[in-house]
């Protein structure tokens, strides 16, 4: 347990209000002056269960989770519907309390719903015995009953912020102005008088521990977003004006948010039957000239391989989202998995011909959006933002600022009908839309309405103007004009201001770790702990997954005597990408996975590192250290 740093659990049943309870909590310690990160852990299952959100504040930056917690508010599951002790998901109950057991660290703080769960419960899974052991302050509060006297059942969790705020020295003025704003009359002021009552009631109790929370100030206005706001606004501050899709957990959050924004920009969001429609209906508004998107998680993914493919033959600029979750099939919907990144990469028959980044962060995901939205309509092809449930819906403070952006209407390589009058057409007068003569790969489009902008649009291959042709020599033409897309636009990322890789560590440092997506600042957070322990140790997170990184991934390779590719995944496809585009790098890879459906702590990568330069034993958890095969 460290005193620079608060780690607060909330855990009860789903519909105990968890989440905008987190939230709340989350959002006052921000307006207090810290940097704030949540990790949300909820059920697969329609009926509900046990589901928690961790927050992690702090005076400076907090990228990530940290490792285990030091304050559990266990509310109980008062929705727990199954009374059978031996019935297959345990007694739901009691599992907000027992459940949190093996990650509580020692020193720390619980304080549970004794209204809910009574002191023979608390005896039969030996609450006590493991207290004493690990030096652990339990308070008992009926919560149930603050919550009846001065509000309402319901109420119990704020009861429960109440008595967190008292045993950790929270000023309580955050939350009353948090419930007024998004409350107001009535129901505001009853949980006021109920989260006044728990304080007050927490203030008499015998404080025997010693943790509190930590003081910070900001230099600006803060807002508190998620992965998926974050690819929402910036799919918005890309011009985006049509969203179609249809819901599956974790995209649903994006999904939602457009739905919810894009009128008031103009646009529209459509609900449809299925993902085969929904990205069929984004390439169609695409084709008629808006900047649209559409989405899904990987099981609905895997019905947009056909539209996928057409947008490549046919050239129609489109941006999707894919949201990873545990697979394969319905897996475990909403635990997060790295486990879709060569179905992003090769679904669709044919050669793929696409951009795929995978954002390391909150801000990564809005700044690598609006790039999709810019590759896919400059270059004529599917941009796709991966991601995962971790980054989609973990809550960590930005500088508002950094959303104080131009917006960009910019319809890409569109022509104008005085240009479309000037441009090759055939003897029919049809537009050379597909010509594959000339020395670009883009061959800038029209849009329907247009005088002298007709072509044909298929998915066969085809020649010029869309007709279709299976000519051996036009077909090899074609293709290399589309698939050199991908090296024009590698160039162009190349020599762009910035680069999408984010660096960390020492550049002299003698030993690596590669690690793409949402487990970037983890990992960076395990680099400044081996090198304040007296390792030399860098790190790299890549985003760009196609086209790779071939320049910045070599010389970051070159530079260094081992690798620790670090992924959430069984078959370590990043390091499978990473031997496919240089293979000769493959003796210094070494991949850290794991697939348990829980992102990693820091610690974790910390032991994978140590282990793996060590050659010895992981010193246990559901982690696996793979080196590259034939080693």
């Amino acid at each position: 347990m460290t005193v620079h740093e608060l780690k607060w659990r909330i855990a009860g049943g789903s519909g105990d209000g968890i989440d905008s309870t987190s939230q709340n909590f989350a959002k006052a310690l921000m307006r207090a002056g810290l940097d704030v990160f949540t990790h949300r852990h909820y059920p697969s299952r329609i009926r509900g269960g046990h589901t928690y959100v961790e927050v992690r504040a702090r005076p400076d930056d907090v990228r990530s989770r940290g490792d285990g917690f030091d304050f559990l508010l266990s509310l109980g599951d008062s929705f727990a519907r199954n009374p059978d002790d031996e019935a297959y998901y345990g007694e739901e109950e009691l599992k907000p309390l027992y459940e949190h057991f093996d990650d509580l660290n020692e020193g720390g703080v619980i304080v549970y719903d004794s209204g809910l769960i009574d002191e023979e419960a608390v005896e039969a899974i030996d609450l006590h015995e493991r207290a004493e052991e690990n030096n652990w302050h339990v308070y008992p509060v009926d919560l149930r009953g603050l919550a009846r006297e001065h509000g309402r059942e319901v109420m119990r969790n704020t009861a429960g912020v109440g008595v967190s705020a008292a045993l950790l020295g929270i000023d309580t003025t955050y939350f009353e102005e948090l419930m007024q704003e998004v409350m107001g009359g009535d129901i505001a002021e009853a949980n006021i008088e109920t989260l006044n009552a728990a304080y007050d009631h927490a203030q008499e109790l015998d404080h025997t521990h010693d943790l509190e929370v930590p003081e910070g100030d900001h230099d600006g206005e803060q807002a508190m977003v998620t992965g998926s706001d974050a690819i929402a606004y910036g799919a918005l501050d890309a011009g985006c004006r049509f969203i179609s899709g249809y819901p599956m957990t974790p995209w649903t959050d994006v999904f939602t948010i457009m739905s919810q924004n894009l009128p008031r920009f103009g646009g529209i969001a459509e609900q449809v039957e299925d993902e085969i429609a929904a990205a069929s209906l984004a390439i169609g508004a695409s084709h008629t000239g808006v900047k649209a998107m559409s989405g899904s998680s990987g099981g609905g993914f895997a019905l947009m391989s056909e539209p996928l493919g057409l947008a490549e033959m046919t050239e129609t600029p489109v941006v999707l989202v894919e949201a990873m979750r545990a697979g394969p099939s319905t897996g475990m919907p909403t635990k997060s998995e790295q486990a879709d990144l060569e179905h992003v990469l090769y679904t669709s028959q044919g050669d793929s011909c696409r951009v795929v980044f995978a954002p390391g962060n909150v801000q990564e995901a809005y700044e690598q959006t609006r790039q999709a939205f810019k590759y896919a309509y400059d270059y004529h092809l599917p941009a796709i933002v991966l991601y995962d449930q971790k980054l989609g819906g973990e809550m960590r403070n930005v500088p508002a600022e950094f959303f104080d952006r131009e917006p960009d209407p910019d319809p890409g390589a569109v022509l104008t009908e005085d240009e479309l009058a000037e441009a090759a057409h055939d003897a029919a007068g049809k537009f050379k839309r597909f010509d594959y003569e000339g020395d670009d790969v883009v061959n800038p489009r029209s849009v329907p309405g247009q005088e002298g902008g007709r072509f044909l649009a298929t998915g066969n291959e085809s020649q010029e103007v869309g007709h279709i042709n299976e000519d051996p020599d036009i077909r090899t033409k074609q293709m290399d004009r589309r698939l050199g897309k991908l090296s024009a636009i590698r160039e162009d990322l190349d020599e762009g201001e910035e680069s999408n890789q984010t660096y960390h560590g020492p550049a002299d440092a003698d030993y690596g770790v590669l690690v793409w997506g949402s487990q970037q600042d983890t990992v960076f957070e395990a680099v400044d702990r081996l090198n304040d322990r007296g390792s030399s140790v860098k790190a790299l997170g890549v985003s760009d997954l196609m086209p790779y990184p071939e320049e910045e991934v070599t010389a970051f390779l070159e530079s260094v005597e081992e690798c620790l590719v670090v992924e959430m995944n069984a078959t370590a496809q990043f390091r499978g990408l990473t031997q496919k585009e240089l293979g000769r790098f493959g003796p210094k890879l070494t991949s850290l996975l794991k697939y348990d459906g829980e992102p990693f702590e820091p610690s974790e990568v910390v032991e994978g590192f140590e282990a793996s330069i060590e050659e010895t034993d992981l010193p246990g958890g559901n982690m696996r250290l793979v080196p590259t095969a034939g080693d």
